[in-house]
C-alpha cells in the first residue's frame, strides 16, 4: 500500500508542554474511507493528537501529513479539507441555526448558493429544519452538539475530526448524537478520525482502534484483532487489561475509598 492510500500518516509525531511530554513519538497510518477511534483515558494525549494533526498546533518534534499535505508547510490546505468537532465547541448563541452556519460557511468562503444548499441539507438531516430560526441560547445540549456537526460538515470535508463528540452530554443526548454519527459514517464517503473514552463507541463505529496512555500508543488494530490479541470478551475487557486495571486492583481502590462496606 502506497501513501497516497493513507489520509493519515505520522512519523514520530511528538508534543511536550513545558517538562510534560503530551503525545510520544506517534507513529500512525489510516487509509482513506477508514473509521479511526482514538482511545484512552483523559489526559492520555487524544486531544494534543488531534490538534497537532488537524494543524492547529505545531508538534515539537515528529512530521505527519493529512491527505497528502504537511501539517507543518501546508497547514492552511489542512484546515480547509478537513472538518473538526472540538471537545467543547464555541457557538454564538445571539445567532439562530441559520445565521451561524450562514456566518460560518463564509469563513470557508463559499458561494451564497452553496451555503444555502449545504444549511438546508445539513438541518434536514440532523432533523433541525424546524428550528432553524430559533436562537441558539434555546437549544438544548443535543441540538447544539448537531449544531456543532453541521458546522464541521458545512465545507464537505474529505476527513472529519470528532473529539469526544459525546462529551457533556446526558446519556439519552450521547446515544442519541451517537446514532448519528453512525449514520452519517454509514452515508458519507469520508475519513473520520474519533478520539474518545467510551469503548462502546469505538467498538461500535470504528474500523481502526489505538489505544494511547500518557501520550504512548499501545496498540491499534481493529476491534476484534485487539480482542484477541488478550482474548478478551470485548473492547472494554481489552481496554482494561491493556491499561493495567485488573479486579484485585479495584477491588482494593473500592475499599480504601469506603465504596465497599
Amino acid at each position: 500500500m502506497n501513501s497516497q492510500e493513507y489520509a493519515i500518516i505520522s512519523d514520530k509525531l511528538a508534543k511536550s508542554f513545558g517538562s510534560v511530554q503530551a503525545v510520544k513519538n506517534l507513529s500512525i497510518k489510516i487509509p482513506y474511507g477508514k473509521i479511526f477511534g482514538l482511545l484512552g483515558p483523559n489526559g492520555a494525549g487524544k486531544t494534543t493528537t488531534i490538534r497537532m494533526l488537524n494543524a492547529i498546533i505545531r508538534p515539537s518534534s515528529g512530521s505527519a501529513k493529512v491527505l497528502g499535505y504537511d501539517i507543518q508547510k501546508e497547514k492552511n490546505m489542512v484546515k480547509m479539507n478537513c472538518g473538526f468537532l472540538a471537545e467543547s465547541p464555541g457557538l454564538y448563541e445571539k445567532l439562530t441555526a441559520r445565521e451561524f452556519l450562514e456566518f460560518v460557511g463564509s469563513l470557508y468562503r463559499l458561494s451564497e448558493d452553496i451555503i444555502t444548499t449545504r444549511i438546508d441539507e445539513l438541518l434536514e438531516l440532523f432533523d433541525l429544519d424546524q428550528r432553524e430560526d430559533d436562537l441558539l441560547e434555546n437549544y438544548s445540549r443535543g441540538m447544539k452538539q448537531k449544531i456543532s456537526l453541521c458546522v464541521t460538515l458545512i465545507h464537505d470535508p474529505k476527513l472529519v475530526f470528532l473529539d469526544e463528540p459525546t462529551s457533556n452530554l446526558d446519556p439519552a443526548a450521547a446515544n442519541m448524537v451517537k446514532n448519528l454519527i453512525f449514520s452519517l459514517i454509514n452515508n458519507a464517503d469520508k475519513t473520520f478520525f474519533i478520539s474518545t473514552h467510551i469503548t462502546t463507541i469505538a467498538e461500535d463505529l470504528c474500523d481502526i482502534v489505538g489505544i494511547i496512555d500518557k501520550g504512548v500508543m499501545k496498540i491499534q488494530g481493529s476491534p476484534e484483532e485487539i480482542m484477541e490479541s488478550v482474548k478478551a470478551k470485548n473492547l472494554e475487557d481489552a481496554y482494561i487489561k491493556f491499561m493495567g486495571i485488573n479486579n484485585n486492583k479495584l477491588s482494593n481502590w473500592e475499599k480504601k475509598t469506603g465504596i465497599l462496606k
